[in-house]
């Protein structure tokens, strides 16, 4: 799993919807989620520190974990099928040591895990069907690395290699 973090809410051009864009720690790739407009805008929201008088929806499940002496530790994109992405939220209770993973839509964990400041994690299988690489220059500089590198290669380095190995694991 790869932790991100939200960049934040773009347009389709083509059809307005809002996209939740989600990029690594290091900036390097982006996955872009297709999400409605109401959760777009608490998404926004949390982003730009816009206060309600009264609890919103997201707020609302906060304080509900907070009664119920749960906190929440995380979310995760765990899947994506037919283009619909999936999504748990983990909570934890310290006195009965009991973890909870409930289900739920990316775009309403998301929400939930900017209110409560946790990680937001994507599974591989996610991040392999819909990943953007954001840094094409170090995506091209690690490209032409290895190029260099495998260049140079001989066969005779690999057979090297194995007998090492060989020689380490006796």
């Amino acid at each position: 799993m790869i932790e991100m973090k939200v960049m934040g809410i773009a347009l389709d051009t083509r059809t307005g919807s809002p996209i939740v864009v989600l990029n690594d720690l290091d900036n390097r790739r982006a996955l872009p989620i297709w999400i409605g407009s109401v959760e777009a805008s608490a998404i926004i929201r949390k982003i730009e520190n816009i206060q309600s008088s009264r609890p919103l929806t997201h707020d609302l499940i906060i304080d509900i974990a907070k009664n119920t002496e749960y906190t929440i530790t995380k979310v995760e994109i765990n899947d994506v099928q037919e283009q619909t992405y999936y999504a748990s939220i983990y909570m934890f209770n310290e006195k009965l040591n009991k973890e909870l993973s409930i289900d739920s839509r990316p775009s309403d964990a998301i929400a939930i895990a900017l209110r409560a400041d946790v990680p937001i994690y994507v599974t591989d299988n996610v991040l392999a069907t819909g990943l953007v690489s954001t840094d094409v220059e170090k995506d091209e500089q690690e490209a032409q690395e290895f190029k260099n590198f495998i260049k140079d290669v001989k066969p005779s380095d690999f057979e090297k290699l194995l007998k090492k190995n060989f020689e380490s694991d006796q």
